[in-house]
């Protein structure tokens, strides 16, 4: 498998420090709303890497953290007259609903910042020790003069990078680009015990020391957002292998944005919205389709037209599920034909094209092709009276592919009791040779959005628009 490394900023082959296993961290929320779609498409890409990497074979160690202590928590905090610590947990909370609703599995570890307080205080306290922090004021900076390759993810010297103004000044800073390991306690906010007084620690040595404490000081892969790489992965990056005198990590992986109709989301333009938003007008299944439609560095643009896209994509593909359900329980219970084995053998290749794409630095969108291309050489077969044993060859060989990308996991097409009824009652009335009553239910299923195809091996459905 090849991978694009941030750092190298060049497609490297999959090296694992430990054969078969992978540790992996993905930067997670900051627990003080619910999350946007913006952060919605990290979380499903790495989830769905790594469920690649688990078809694959590998045992991935992964970690992804909750930081529950952060200037926005207390903001929201003080607006709503609740603790830091309540608006946190509250939105963890929701975090797992929405996370839920979209597949996105459980992270082997969720660390918190408020849990491990204590490894933090430690990490900070070494690094003084080496020389690569300092104390002021009851602040600690990391500063930046004492790593040299500080810059390297980003691709910016120390000096570009000072002059480019994205760094915060600060009289009690000795360089413009150090950056804050621990925060003095100010009036109202969360603190916590230290070496240094009372305090909370700054946003940067958080992920260092959570990867650290679950994965080790060396790990095989970070991923987060493009827009972490500077300063949040930057600093991770200095402080960590000041720490440990070792590499950080060997591959860092990045999504490109979200744009919103080809904008920039912005809450100033009013185009910013949380997952919890769309998924009051959307399927969540069609949201994790439509972000795995894209190669995960490009940039993808939402909007409704391409949402309802992926909606109609999907549903094809739900559509061939189906008809393959029913063609495994209405087919003829026989030996596959020598046909058959030619036609599965053939099918086999879109496997080998799924499998090539996502090898290719997790293309899901040419893995996706490879799925439709499956379907339609499946459809094109169902037409000559399959045996059960193909249906079921086929449907495994679909699932098995959908499975990695974490869609079609929706039972029995999604249609509700009263429409399975007016299918099996149209059957019964064709059987009946009834067809006034056949007609008249196929157009009550019309209007309630199902379409009915008679085929020479049975009737088949599915959804319009």
């Amino acid at each position: 498998m090849k991978l694009y490394n941030s750092l190298t900023r060049k497609k490297e082959e999959f090296v694992p420090i430990e054969e078969g296993k992978i540790r992996m961290y993905v930067c997670g929320p900051t627990v003080y709303n619910y999350f946007h779609i913006g952060n919605a498409r990290p979380f499903l890409i790495f989830d769905t890497f790594r469920r690649y990497m688990e078809y694959r074979g590998y045992d991935v160690n992964y970690v992804q953290n909750f930081t529950d202590v952060d200037d926005k928590i207390i903001r929201r905090a003080q607006e709503e007259g609740l603790d830091s610590l309540e608006i946190s947990e509250k939105y963890i909370e929701e975090y797992f609903k929405d996370a839920d609703a979209l597949g996105i599995r459980r992270a082997t570890h969720h660390p918190k910042v408020t849990d491990t307080m204590p490894d933090i205080i430690a990490y900070i306290e070494k690094l003084i020790e080496k020389g690569n922090a300092y104390v002021s004021g009851g602040d600690v900076y990391y500063d930046t003069s004492t790593f040299e390759t500080y810059g390297k993810l980003s691709g910016q010297s120390l000096d570009d990078l000072e002059a480019g103004a994205r760094i915060e000044v600060n009289e009690q800073k000795r360089h413009p680009a150090d950056f804050a390991l621990w925060k003095a306690k100010k009036p109202g906010e969360p603190s916590w015990p230290s070496p240094w007084g009372e305090g909370r620690p700054g946003w940067h040595i958080e992920c260092s020391v959570m990867s650290t404490k679950f994965l080790g000081e060396t790990i095989d892969i970070h991923a987060g957002g493009q827009d972490l790489i500077f300063p949040h992965h930057e600093n991770e990056i200095a402080q960590s292998e000041a720490y440990s005198d070792k590499p950080f990590a060997h591959y860092w992986m990045h999504n490109g944005y979200i744009n919103i109709n080809n904008e920039k989301m912005s809450k100033s333009k009013g185009n910013f919205f949380t997952v919890r938003d769309i998924l009051a007008q959307y399927e969540a299944e069609v949201l994790r389709f439509f972000i795995l439609s894209a190669q995960y560095r490009n940039p993808i643009n939402f909007s409704e037209a391409l949402i309802m896209q992926a909606s109609n994509g999907l549903e094809r593909l739900y559509n061939a599920k189906e008809n393959l359900l029913y063609a495994m329980e209405t087919g003829e219970d026989a030996p596959l034909t020598v046909t058959e084995v030619e036609i599965l053998s053939g099918l086999r290749r879109h496997k080998e094209r799924f499998i090539e794409a996502l090898d290719d630095d997790l293309n899901t969108a040419d893995g996706i092709a490879a799925i439709f291309e499956l379907v339609r050489d499946i459809n094109s077969n169902l037409q000559d009276s399959p045996t059960r044993a193909f249906a079921e060859n086929a449907y495994e060989l679909l699932m098995e592919l959908a499975g990695v990308l974490g869609i079609l996991g929706r039972e029995k097409g999604g249609l509700d009791a009263e429409i399975e009824a007016l299918i099996a009652e149209r059957q019964d009335a064709r059987k009946n040779k009834n067809f006034a009553k056949s007609d008249e239910i196929r157009d009550k299923l019309k209007a309630m959005g199902i379409v009915l195809e008679d085929t020479p091996q049975g009737v088949k459905w599915s959804k319009v628009k």
